[in-house]
């Protein structure tokens, strides 16, 4: 449903010392099935959003190749336009306008008769639980309320692509949960899916794949066991009672330690083996070394450890 070749985007930026260049995008390529979930993740500034604006034709490439629903993105925009709904982060919803007027006038710039989209408002009411509020101001409604007519207004139509920009950022747990309710009904009509996020937790329970972006680049690609299959053994994290420069030194060369990292001033993460051996050899290592430790976590791997590893920093940290 959505192939991409080389795409690249690039921006001019004034600094002290002149104008440079910033590689937003910079060679990305990408497949998505029809009916899947396809998640976009990755820290802000990494150009998941201006890859995004560019499949919803919204930017221009400066080059490269792609093509949503079978129609070319450089040769036929408008025949794309027909085919995607596209939620930016910020919304697009009226304060003193009611969901109602917005899902018909929607309705209608899509080219849908009158009675048509009359119909249509009232399907993606009730669809998204909107049917109580219909006909109330915009500004009356919660944040989750508000995202789900955002989401709705993409739908309208009826496009072959969705593309959410961080469809549940803001929102409070209740409401991410419900959001994430609602992007798996559309995938169950038919709907092919193409969502960025910087939550770990979103991209790991809602996506059927996911490619990690940073600095304009796709770093890792796949489902999200697969991305967590790359990272072998366990993790191990270390809290220390103060700084982690004598750890380190004890941990760094030992055979049962795969990778250490830093986290933060006063922890380690360490990549081993198998962490239920590792933790009794760790813990023998500092105590005789006199080092302070005040807590030790076995975890599996998660994305985050999949980002690490991939970029050198965590996604939590960015």
């Amino acid at each position: 449903m959505i192939e991409i070749k080389e795409l690249r985007k690039s921006y001019r930026s004034k600094r002290r010392n002149g104008t440079t260049t910033v590689d937003a995008v910079n060679g990305v390529d990408l497949s998505v099935a029809e009916g899947e979930i396809f998640g976009f993740l990755g820290p802000n500034g990494a150009g998941k959003t201006t890859t995004l604006r560019m499949l919803a034709t919204l930017l221009a490439p400066d080059s490269g190749q792609a093509r949503i629903a079978g129609v070319d993105l450089l040769a036929d925009p408008a025949g794309v336009r027909r085919h995607i709904g596209y939620v930016a982060q910020g919304g697009g919803t009226w304060d003193e306008v009611t969901a109602r007027e917005e899902l018909v006038l929607q309705g209608r710039m899509h080219g849908l008769a009158k009675a048509e989209a009359q119909q249509r408002a009232a399907e993606a009411l009730a669809a998204f639980q909107l049917d109580e509020y219909g006909d109330r101001w915009c500004k009356t409604y919660s944040g989750g309320q508000r995202r789900r007519l955002d989401i709705a207004l993409g739908v309208v139509h009826r496009p072959k692509v969705l593309f959410l920009d961080e469809p549940t950022a803001g929102l409070d747990p209740q409401s991410r949960a419900h959001m994430w309710e609602e992007v798996r009904r559309l995938r169950a009509e038919g709907m092919t899916v193409f969502l960025t996020t910087h939550y770990l937790d979103e991209a790991d329970s809602l996506c059927d794949r996911i490619a990690i972006i940073d600095h304009g680049r796709i770093v890792a690609e796949g489902t999200p066991d697969q991305l967590k299959q790359q990272i072998s053994g366990n993790v191990v994290v270390v809290g220390l009672g103060g700084p982690t420069a004598q750890a380190e030194t004890l941990l760094k060369d030992k055979p049962y330690v795969l990778k250490l990292e830093t986290e933060g001033e006063d922890a380690l993460r360490l990549y081993v083996d198998a962490g239920e051996t590792a933790i009794p050899q760790v813990m023998r290592e500092l105590t005789d070394g006199g080092v302070a430790l005040s807590t030790i976590a076995l975890h599996r791997p998660s994305l985050d450890d999949v980002f690490l590893t991939k970029t050198g920093r965590s996604l939590r940290e960015s």
